[in-house]
């Protein structure tokens, strides 16, 4: 289903929509700073000469279609300036780009894209678990792709999503090498004959981790060569907005068949791990505030040798010692620095309660209500 919103000093914008027709001039009739993510999976121009055939002697369905072909590297590198140029207007100042390529083409798009004033963050190298071998035997086997992922422009932000990524990967901090299968089994698309409706289609777990990684619920992620759907489909599925542009007829309709098939999840499902820093500040003093502590009730140290009464001003006073639940804290253990939400706990029917269990109640407060 079409969805429009407005931008601002900008015409309606088409959300949850695949536009019809060449991607340089779609891209150019989009409302500028209006797209927050950009994944881009753009022809790699393979330059295959004739016919690939397996030891059996079967035909491989390799990428030979007119869209992947150019007539030189110099028509490709123009190809590649235009649509780049034009995927920088759209980016919103904190927007970011991720273009994916084999050794065919990635090193010219990665040149392009500082050409044109990205800044690039990070090369992510897609490490394929199940790759196709070399049948041939006169090359290594082809078993990565390259992933660049760029912000706007040097300095510029963009988002980064550094927890979650983290819990995808069991709680280590994620590396730029992936290790992913290839789109095989029943998430390979088929066409109406039962061939592979698309050569190249990407897994959706690899477009997961872009999503899921840099950007927002919410979020518009735009694909200028969307083929069957993949990022559509993952963008519906963790509630971002999408938009997709495709020329060939036979894909967008395997795409729009796939997306009205896809279901958004729900929103208790949407929220990722965060960073502490990045959780919303609740001062000590809303607790007192709030009533959840009163003034004059007694605060113990988690290590059961010091405690400190709360006043009426959120603040503590303790062993001739007034302050924030930090600073009193610090001063107690005679140390440099204390973190007084993990220090402090109060009592409650007999029991010890740590004073961080009332503020990620307030949080989880402010996360139920509606923007």
């Amino acid at each position: 289903m079409k969805t429009m919103t407005k931008t601002k000093g900008a015409s309606a914008l088409p959300l949850n929509t695949i536009l019809s027709g060449d991607c340089l001039e779609v891209m150019n009739s989009l409302p500028e700073a209006s797209i927050d993510l950009i994944f881009a999976d753009p022809p790699y121009n393979l330059q295959l000469k004739g016919d690939l055939h397996r030891p059996d002697n079967s035909q491989v369905d390799a990428v030979d279609d007119a869209w992947d072909q150019f007539s030189s590297f110099a028509a490709y590198d123009r190809f590649t300036q235009d649509w780049l140029k034009a995927a920088r207007r759209l980016l919103k100042p904190d927007g970011a780009i991720w273009v994916i390529g084999s050794y065919h083409n990635i090193f010219r798009v990665g040149a392009a894209l500082q050409n044109e004033g990205f800044w690039i963050l990070n090369d992510v190298i897609w490490r394929k678990s199940n790759p196709m071998p070399n049948f041939r035997g006169k090359r290594f086997t082809n078993a990565h792709e390259t992933m660049i992922w760029a912000s706007k422009e040097e300095g510029g932000k963009y988002t980064f999503n550094y927890e979650a990524l983290k819990s995808l990967n069991e709680g280590v901090q994620m590396r730029s090498d992936w290790v992913l299968p290839l789109c095989t089994g029943h998430e390979r698309l088929k066409n109406e004959e039962g061939d592979k409706a698309h050569p190249t289609q990407k897994p959706q777990s690899l477009l997961h981790r872009v999503l899921v990684g840099s950007t927002n619920p919410g979020d518009v992620v735009l694909d200028p060569f969307f083929g069957t759907g993949t990022t559509g489909a993952v963008a519906k599925m963790l509630g971002r907005d999408y938009i997709g542009i495709e020329r060939e007829e036979a894909y967008r309709k395997v795409a729009e068949k796939r997306l009205a098939n896809t279901r958004k999840l729900d929103r208790e499902a949407l929220q990722v791990s965060v960073s502490k820093r990045a959780e919303p500040r609740v001062p000590f003093g809303q607790l007192v505030e709030r009533g959840m502590l009163r003034p004059g009730e007694e605060l113990y140290s988690m290590n059961k040798r010091h405690k400190a009464k709360v006043r009426a001003d959120g603040t503590l006073i303790g062993d001739a010692i007034k302050g924030s639940i930090h600073q009193v804290g610090a001063h107690l253990e005679g140390a440099p620095s204390c973190n007084g939400w993990t220090y402090w706990c109060f009592k409650r029917d007999g029991k010890t309660v740590p004073i961080d269990l009332l503020r990620q109640q307030i949080r989880a407060e402010m996360a139920d209500r509606p923007n």
